[in-house]
């Protein structure tokens, strides 16, 4: 990169952080549709089968937080929510390493965490609807699976990033090693 300004250096090595946001969009578009048809095609029938025995569109008025917890304690909630939307919001556009890994997380995260505060804000409810009644006693929606998603690639990128270190360190130490074991050989100083 010669002919170019630390800032200009920098910038490229951040990425572009805010193409990252229009996958959080995507997310929240994705979340708000697939709501809306709920809203307005299962309302009314409460439940249909999709896979027999094993996935529902069920629809569910979910006036707490994720899995219904917190029901009691709704503002609370969305002033945590809305904090933590913004900081990781902050960090994904500021500073955040030029990581996919962390950067598909930290997006999915701020998509999902955007739907659902959509929905708190404007109908004092989250609509869920996924219902894997076979293998999950609660019902989801789309904004729930990106952030379950989200932080799971968030957990994946940090046991790599921690694997990364290890193996830096060792071949540090090694390094350090052979230097030591060098000045050890037979003429040295004695």
């Amino acid at each position: 990169m010669s002919g170019t300004t630390p800032n200009e250096k920098r910038s490229h090595q951040r990425g572009r952080p805010w193409l990252w946001l229009l996958v959080s969009l995507a997310a929240v578009v994705v979340d708000q549709l697939s709501k809306w048809l709920c809203a307005a095609y299962l309302k009314t029938v409460g439940s249909i089968t999709v896979i027999p025995g094993f996935l529902k569109f069920t629809y569910l008025e979910n006036t707490g937080a994720a899995f219904g917890s917190f029901t009691e304690h709704r503002w609370v909630f969305m002033i945590f929510s809305t904090v933590a939307i913004v900081a990781v919001t902050i960090y994904l556009l500021l500073f955040a390493e030029n990581n996919r890994l962390l950067r598909w997380s930290l997006a999915l995260i701020i998509g999902g965490g955007v739907g659902n505060m959509i929905d708190r804000i404007s109908l004092g409810y989250v609509i869920d609807f996924l219902d894997f009644h076979a293998i999950w006693q609660y019902i989801f929606n789309i904004a729930d699976s990106c952030v379950c998603v989200g932080a799971g690639l968030m957990v994946l990128y940090s046991i790599l990033a921690l694997v990364q270190e290890m193996k830096a360190a060792e071949a540090k130490n090694a390094a350090a090693d052979d230097e030591h074991d060098a000045g050890d050989e037979p003429g040295g100083d004695a």
